[in-house]
């Protein structure tokens, strides 16, 4: 099996490698920077670095050789899932965060961003777009989301973000996806696929080193030190606060009248994280 890039120096070793002009290389450099703006602290529940996740993303499709802007739209597939925008609140796509992704890295890129995340991926929708895939127009999207699915299996890291993380995807249906792989026309792919499920399957992983985490899901923990700056801070607890609201009542709308009011302590607790759904 192919080993993959985890850092940016090694995909764009891998890039040059592959013969991208001096003009992609720029695409996917920008898309890089804006990368470490969104991803910066962010850590999968297995601990691995967001990052590295995104840039093994990028890695697989350019293994696939395809285009530099797919490449790029790879690295940024979790822009508006898992994205830190700077605001509060739940993620999700709006016009503001579109138009920020936009003038880093133009249009093109962008679109494909934005058509991943509409993409529903579920046991239900897989058996729809394998049953559909000649009628299915977006394929270029398909294929960040294969690129994807290799990337969460190649290092067993499904099974390091523990339990939560592998009943997500248990209801995937693993044979119908490599079958997608081929009907794509990416026969390599699909080898990488199924040998990615199938060893998974059989690891044995020590319980003690699954979740370091200890978070079901993808989490920003920023360090000590921006843990104790007043504006981060006061971010994540509101936003955890707003999506404690949402939750409850299950609106985008706050509830009638906000919780007491709250006295913070002296020094933010260091175990204040802003979880994400990935």
């Amino acid at each position: 099996m192919y080993v993959y890039a985890q850092t940016n120096i090694q995909l764009f070793n891998q890039l040059r490698d592959r013969g991208y002009s001096n003009a992609e290389l720029q695409e996917i450099f920008n898309a890089y920077q804006l990368t470490i703006e969104l991803f910066t602290g962010q850590f999968r529940a297995s601990g691995k670095t967001f990052i590295a996740h995104l840039v093994g993303t990028a890695s697989i499709l350019t293994h696939l050789r395809v285009s530099s802007k797919l490449i790029a739209a790879g690295l940024l597939h979790a822009a508006y899932s898992q994205g830190d925008f700077g605001g509060i609140g739940k993620p999700e796509i709006s016009q503001a965060k579109r138009k920020r992704v936009r003038d880093k890295v133009g249009k093109e890129i962008e679109e494909y961003i934005a058509r991943y995340t509409a993409l529903k991926w579920d046991e239900n929708t897989i058996i729809e777009i394998h049953q559909g895939i000649d009628r299915f127009s977006n394929s270029d999207v398909l294929l960040i989301r294969l690129a994807n699915e290799l990337e969460e299996y190649l290092d067993f890291g499904i099974i390091y973000c523990g339990d939560s993380k592998q009943q997500q995807y248990s209801n995937h249906q693993n044979n119908l996806i490599v079958e997608i792989a081929e009907k794509l026309g990416y026969p390599t792919l699909a080898v990488e696929l199924a040998n990615a499920f199938r060893e998974t399957t059989t690891a044995q992983i020590p319980p003690e080193l699954c979740n370091p985490t200890e978070h079901y899901r993808s989490a920003l923990i920023p360090p000590n030190s921006y843990q104790r700056k007043l504006p981060v801070w006061f971010d994540q607890t509101i936003g955890n606060k707003i999506a404690y609201w949402h939750s409850l009542f299950k609106s985008d709308f706050l509830p009638p009248s906000p919780p007491p009011p709250f006295l913070p302590p002296l020094s933010p607790p260091k175990n204040n994280i802003r979880e994400y759904n990935k």
